[in-house]
């Protein structure tokens, strides 16, 4: 089985684009050969070539350049004839539009992955929706619950992400003190930590709004802001610079910026806080988990489907600082409750791996094959 996969983005920005790498790299010895296009150019194109997979990049520019929208539609429709795929996957809504419209002309079933909630349903997610699909692939039960809602109606069969459990194993890792010191973090009481993506949504300052009551009780304490800037919010990084001046929590907030070796500076925390508001799913939480820290989580969208609260970690409202502050102080207040709830939660992020993430997402693409009777009158006419 031959399957053209379509990948926007070719830099690492988010889950997204770490779960696109791991089924390239767990996809390779499953019977299926793959052919990933790009439709930009970046580092990622590389990293997936050295996997030994067929990499191009097919340049689409922006949606609203529709003579290059065209041209692109027509490129991967020709490459995937010249090729002999038997599917085209795309990955994320926005790719199904030029995907599932090279996979018309070039007679071929289409799927495609749905990586966000679409809550508002925006014009153009109707549009994908509009573009004959075997199945939507969803990554969250609240997600596979709104597009369900989305005419026309699609198969949402749910496929939920994965993670590589081999980097976030604490027994291959410094110990919590040793990875502070090598980041030069500071090496007495509580530190809290958040990774992610800066902005709004992914709620950092949720936390910084929660810090002076922590520090009421835990002077000692620090929090550790580890994501970089946003193209779309570039300003969030300046709001939360000046959140925190305002607090006067500059000598307690440490605002780290993209790093690479995210094991390592989760390795490092005591508590690991994600506080986005409907998050899609939360790789992150799950890496998390996997090292064994005592996680709390926004109490809507995919964090609910990984976290059982009370049981593997918290759940809070989101943006209620209030909430975040006294998830926090339970922990602190309550070592056993929180190595009770650390070693729970690597249990439940053992279920997440690659490997299975993987097989289940090819297993759906196997059932959306046609037979080779069905495939034959579109090839001979094609």
């Amino acid at each position: 089985m031959k399957v053209i996969v379509i990948m926007p983005l070719a830099e690492q920005r988010g889950g997204g684009e770490v779960s696109f790498f791991d089924l390239m790299q767990q996809g390779r010895n499953a019977d299926v050969e793959w052919l990933a296009i790009f439709l930009e150019d970046g580092p990622m194109v590389e990293q997936v070539r050295n996997l030994g997979i067929d990499t191009r990049v097919v340049e689409s520019g922006r949606l609203r350049q529709v003579h290059r929208l065209i041209a692109t539609i027509f490129h991967i429709a020709a490459i995937a004839r010249r090729e002999g795929a038997d599917m085209i996957l795309n990955w994320m809504w926005i790719t199904h539009i030029t995907g599932g419209l090279a996979a018309m002309l070039a007679g071929l079933p289409a799927v495609w992955y749905q990586l966000e909630v679409p809550y508002d349903q925006t014009w153009l997610v109707r549009l994908a929706t509009l573009i004959p699909a075997q199945s939507i692939m969803t990554v969250s039960k609240d997600g596979q619950k709104a597009q369900s809602q989305i005419w026309p109606y699609r198969p949402t069969p749910l496929v939920y992400p994965g993670v590589a459990l081999d980097r976030f194993d604490p027994a291959i890792l410094p110990t919590p003190a040793a990875a502070r010191q090598k980041l030069g973090l500071p090496m007495h009481g509580p530190l809290i930590g958040i990774v992610g993506r800066l902005q709004r949504w992914k709620g950092m300052h949720v936390l910084v709004e929660a810090m002076p009551q922590i520090l009421q009780q835990y002077p000692d304490a620090h929090v550790v802001i580890v994501g970089g800037k946003h193209d779309l919010e570039s300003d969030y990084e300046d709001f939360l610079k000046k959140q925190i001046t305002d607090l006067g929590l500059s000598d307690r907030i440490i605002m780290a910026g993209l790093q690479r070796n995210v094991p390592e500076w989760v390795q490092a925390m005591d508590i690991f806080v994600h506080a986005s508001d409907k998050e899609p799913f939360g790789i992150v939480i799950i890496e998390a988990m996997a090292l064994g820290k005592p996680v709390i989580a926004s109490n809507a969208g995919g964090p609910t489907e990984i976290i059982t609260d009370g049981v593997n970690g918290l759940l809070t409202p989101y943006n209620n600082k209030d909430a975040l502050a006294q998830a926090i102080l339970r922990y602190l207040n309550n070592p056993d409750f929180s190595q009770t709830l650390g070693l729970a939660a690597r249990q439940r992020a053992l279920q997440f791996s690659t490997q299975r993430y993987a097989q289940n997402l090819i297993n759906v693409i196997r059932s959306k094959m046609p037979t080779v009777l069905e495939k034959m009158p579109k090839r001979i006419t094609s």
